[in-house]
């Protein structure tokens, strides 16, 4: 009687086997390179650094001639605000390079744009921008002294310069890279060249351009510091030569700390055109 019950017991069912495993979650593997920054991180490496500094002046490791504490330099940097004299080489600074960034930049885009869509221009601009652009431009400085003054003009065109550049390398990157069966499929449609220019290829490139712009600011950055530091009266770069002059450490790294945040600012305001015109991603 036991073989019969036994043998009248239903086998185990596989398809119910795998249905069951089939409702089991499943770890979602697709994440993508998508590395996000938090505040939260970057203050608290900073708030260490900064605390590991303080503690090496308070404690004498380091002479405060040639390495002054952070409280030292925020006291400079808070007596330059008072007296408004961090205004004056600021606004100076941030006026050339707002002027020189723009037209370097409008430049760049034109001649950038031009090789990537037009094989006349590809040829020769391949050749002049790769001849030129490893040519440091602040050797030029003279040069653009010589032709337009010792005034605004030359600092102005020497960052232009330094901005175009970069700025054409990556926008015609970014339109060389734009997939090319897009581009056939609208011309199979019968789009307009520029319809396709600016549905296709401008979107395209953004990422490129936005990429190029990063590069652009961090070299009229430098490029203005170094300007006002051959001729200028006004400026952060002046202020940063006259402080190491006059051993005026303090002083000194409150400039560059002025810099660093002007840096900071700038890469954050590109950062949110990203977001902005971006968004599509």
């Amino acid at each position: 009687m036991s073989d019969i019950t036994a043998s009248a017991a239903p086998a185990p069912d596989s398809n119910t086997d795998a249905a069951r495993k089939s409702l089991e979650p499943v770890y979602f593997r697709a994440h993508g390179f998508a590395p996000a920054s938090t505040m939260l991180g970057g203050w608290v490496a900073a708030i260490v650094i900064l605390g590991l500094w303080q503690a090496s002046s308070s404690l004498g490791f380091v002479n405060s001639l040639f390495l002054p504490s952070p409280l030292a330099v925020a006291q400079a940097l808070g007596s330059l605000i008072a007296t408004g004299e961090l205004w004056q080489h600021i606004s100076a600074s941030a006026l050339r390079i707002a002027v020189g960034w723009l037209c370097g930049t409008a430049a760049g885009l034109i001649v950038g744009f031009s090789m990537g869509l037009w094989s006349l221009w590809r040829s020769a601009g391949t050749a002049i921008v790769s001849a030129l652009f490893p040519i440091p431009k602040i050797a030029l400085l003279p040069l653009m002294i010589l032709w337009f003054g010792i005034g605004e003009p030359s600092k102005i065109v020497t960052i232009a310069l330094g901005v175009f550049f970069p700025t054409t390398i990556a926008t015609y990157s970014g339109v060389d890279s734009v997939p090319r069966n897009l581009i056939r499929m609208a011309q199979s449609f019968e789009v307009p060249f520029f319809d396709i220019v600016r549905k296709v290829v401008l979107p395209g490139a953004l990422p490129s351009i936005l990429a190029g712009f990063r590069i652009s600011t961090s070299f009229a950055l430098l490029l203005v510091v170094s300007a006002e530091m051959i001729g200028a009266d006004k400026g952060i770069g002046v202020f940063v030569l006259q402080a190491g002059n006059l051993m005026q450490t303090d002083l000194l790294l409150a400039g560059v700390a002025v810099l660093s945040l002007f840096g900071l600012s700038i890469s954050r305001g590109i950062g949110l055109l990203e977001k902005t015109v971006l968004r599509w991603r």
